[in-house]
């Protein structure tokens, strides 16, 4: 089944199914179909709201986490949503702890998958190498344990973006500002039941971060995947949705306040 992008003002997001709300934060890189198995298994349950962050468009917004986070709360004002579980992978996970630091209220719960916000490394660090599709194919590879997970079609949505001279300094902005906004000192601070889903394989934010993260967080539950890499609920999707299904299930009575 496919899903519809809807407009709101100069929001674009994706708004599937009814019943308690689960907002869904992309990363870097990251698209739509990133979160297409969480939409298909979850919206006979749930609604499943996710904006597009604009992280290489032009766009007002400033090319950083707070500037971002900004973005998505007054995304959430302006669709009224005031309590919600958020989901978050890699960037996407930091905007989250972000929100669960400034609007603690609005969280019932927390999700996140290969987060920054403590140590990440990766592609968009250093400026990429333009105009070499094999090197953007080997460091989209890098992302996943199982380098089949990268498709062409992912390949070659990602070489397009860093082929152009807006997109790809954007990008190398926003992934140094996070890098420089670490939250080791705030993390403690959040008291929101807290999943951590994190793949074993994970090159980017390796599981001794899982572990730190696993740590800092008072209220948190760690699970692994094996053979799994930064993008657990696209490369291990079966596995990643029954996990997240039993937070969901355990949690009911929070996530449907």
């Amino acid at each position: 089944m496919g899903i519809k992008i809807r407009r709101s003002g100069n929001f674009e997001y994706v708004e599937e199914g009814k019943g308690p709300i689960l907002l869904l934060l992309h990363g870097l890189f990251g698209a739509l179909s990133n979160w297409m198995d969480v939409i298909n298994q979850f919206r006979d349950r749930y609604r499943l709201v996710i904006p597009l962050m604009p992280i290489y468009k032009k766009s007002h917004v400033a090319a950083s986490v707070d500037g971002l986070a900004t973005y998505v709360k007054e995304f959430l004002d302006v669709k009224g949503i005031s309590k919600f579980t958020v989901l978050g992978n890699s960037l996407g996970g930091h905007i989250a702890m972000v929100l669960a630091i400034e609007d603690p209220e609005k969280i019932n719960a927390m999700v996140l998958t290969g987060s920054s916000g403590l140590f990440e490394t990766g592609m968009g660090s250093t400026f990429p190498k333009r105009g070499n599709v094999e090197y953007i194919r080997d460091r989209v590879q890098f992302t996943f344990h199982d380098p089949a997970t990268a498709s062409d079609e992912l390949i070659s949505e990602v070489f397009g973006i860093v082929n152009d001279n807006y997109k790809a300094l954007r990008i190398l902005k926003i992934a140094r500002a996070a890098q420089r906004h670490n939250m080791r000192e705030a993390i403690p601070d959040i008291k929101s039941p807290t999943l951590l889903v994190w793949g074993l394989n994970d090159n980017i934010t390796p599981a001794n971060v899982a572990h730190e993260f696993h740590r800092l967080l008072p209220a948190s539950q760690l699970r692994f995947i094996d053979e799994c890499g930064h993008a657990a609920m696209m490369e291990k999707p079966a596995e990643f949705n029954r996990i997240l299904d039993q937070f969901l299930q355990t949690n009911s009575k929070v996530i449907a306040a």
